[in-house]
């Protein structure tokens, strides 16, 4: 049973829904691998087998005509296609040693969340050279470091390729779009942001009892009822930073730390305990800070229970650690919790689920420009590539023989946490792909939660207020 209402006096039931759960974060764990001194290079060179070997196929469709060379292989004036990475060189890119430098830089100051600049150049890189590209077709303030990408163009007498064709990955395959024939509801909520001013307790409460279907009439509860799963996508817990200053705690300032936790904990409960329930990792958790965001499976219930004991002791060697089930016991306890990575990637009814806490979308507005953060989305997807900017500009783990982050399969729905406010699109592939793109906002700051129907992909807006005002 999920949801009640009393109709001519006796009450009326309502059963919740449920679904087949597959999670595919395999790709996203590290496994218990350890820094060793491995260089960032390799996963770049990771990066550039996968693209290249995809772009070459697609060359011989796009330009037969052309021959395929390599950088140091351009011959001036001739015609060619080149398949590299790019590397943007940004005159307003924050550089730590800037930091130590004897003398005031010159530089014109730049709002903190954009770093873009009309000298901003582009490059692109192979394995063995790099050639600076030149041409109105390519717009670098569309670009970011760590893109594949075909050109096709001429080297000039300066040196620089002319480019006058450019070719991306695209939109990667999908497999064929199952078919429901009733509805079935996933909801996102992010950006809970529980200890900080801005986090109302009641407003997330209205959100828990709305989804646990102790709220509304026989509708609402119908609707209810037919919510299969919840998506937390990151920032669920704000920690003071002033705690963490390497000093003893006091008991006050171990109050301060862990309080935060235990209220999550509540609510997690009270969630998990009516529908089943992923949380993902973000920027403001107590988890690593590296993607991909790690999750350990390892803590069994007996555990949970030592470490809710001792959760002062124990929540700064966790804050370096995964976003543990230990931290919160009384969720953990239900089969129904999963911790999950960030980067999130999961199967519903044979439905596919790809998603990230935001990280990747934010770190793009900073060093590129689009009209609309769905825009940035969509260009992952068209890049195969969830997370360009890695490790350049975010922070990433330094794998050696893969890139986790290359997207093999395209997604039925793609979703991006704690955004600035709630945007979604249905795009259409060239091969008969679908993909719902979904934006979801900072839930403490906008009060709107994301409800998806895996039979149409339509989704819209759940609107929470506790302003009685309002």
């Amino acid at each position: 049973m999920d949801g009640a209402t009393i109709e001519d006096g006796e009450m009326k039931l309502f059963e919740r829904k449920q679904a087949i759960y597959k999670s595919l974060d395999e790709k996203y764990l590290v496994h218990g691998q350890r820094y060793k001194g491995q260089q960032y290079s390799q996963i770049y060179f990771a990066r550039l087998h996968h693209l290249r070997n995809l772009l070459h196929s697609l060359v011989t469709k796009w330009k037969p005509h052309l021959e395929v060379n390599t950088v140091l292989g351009l011959e001036e004036s001739k015609e060619c296609v080149i398949v590299g990475t790019i590397y943007k060189h940004m005159k307003l890119k924050p550089c730590i040693l800037d930091e130590y430098s004897k003398e005031r830089t010159a530089v014109p100051l730049v709002k903190p969340h954009n770093f873009l600049h009309p000298d901003d150049q582009l490059i692109l890189e192979d394995e063995i050279g790099r050639v600076k590209l030149r041409g109105s077709l390519l717009n670098p303030t569309d670009f970011v470091t760590g893109i594949g990408l075909a050109l096709h163009g001429m080297k000039t007498i300066e040196g620089d390729f002319l480019v006058q064709d450019l070719l991306q990955a695209g939109f990667p395959p999908q497999t064929k779009l199952p078919r429901l024939g009733e509805d079935k509801y996933v909801v996102f909520v992010s950006g809970l942001n529980v200890g900080s001013n801005i986090f109302n307790p009641l407003q997330f409460q209205l959100f828990v009892d709305h989804v646990t279907g102790h709220l509304g009439g026989e509708n609402e509860q119908k609707m209810t009822s037919q919510i299969v799963r919840v998506v937390i996508a990151g920032n669920s817990v704000i920690i003071p930073q002033s705690v963490l200053n390497g000093q003893a705690l006091t008991p006050e300032d171990q109050a301060k730390l862990t309080e935060p936790i235990k209220e999550v904990d509540i609510l997690l409960t009270q969630l998990a305990a009516a529908v089943p329930l992923d949380i993902m990792p973000g920027p403001t958790d107590p988890a690593n800070s590296f993607l991909p965001q790690q999750v350990d499976a390892a803590c069994g219930v007996c555990m949970s229970r030592v470490c809710a004991a001792n959760l002062g002791n124990i929540l700064l060697f966790h804050f370096m650690q995964p976003l543990h089930r230990c931290l919160f016991p009384g969720a953990s306890a239900y089969n129904t919790f999963f911790s999950c990575t960030n980067p999130h990637q999961f199967e519903l009814d044979g439905f596919q689920f790809l998603g990230t806490s935001g990280q990747n979308i934010d770190d793009l507005d900073k060093y590129s420009s689009a009209q609309t953060k769905l825009e940035f989305v969509e260009r992952t997807l068209r890049w195969r590539h969830l997370a360009p900017t890695a490790p350049n500009t975010l922070g990433c783990y330094p794998f050696t023989e893969k890139d986790p982050f290359f997207i093999e399969s395209c997604p039925n729905v793609y979703f991006v946490g704690n955004q600035d406010k709630y945007e979604t699109a249905l795009l259409q592939g060239p091969e008969e792909q679908q993909v719902r793109l979904v934006c979801i906002p900072r839930f403490s700051e906008s009060g709107v939660a994301v409800m998806l129907n895996l039979r149409d992909l339509n989704c819209h807006a759940l609107n929470f207020s506790a302003d009685l005002d309002a």
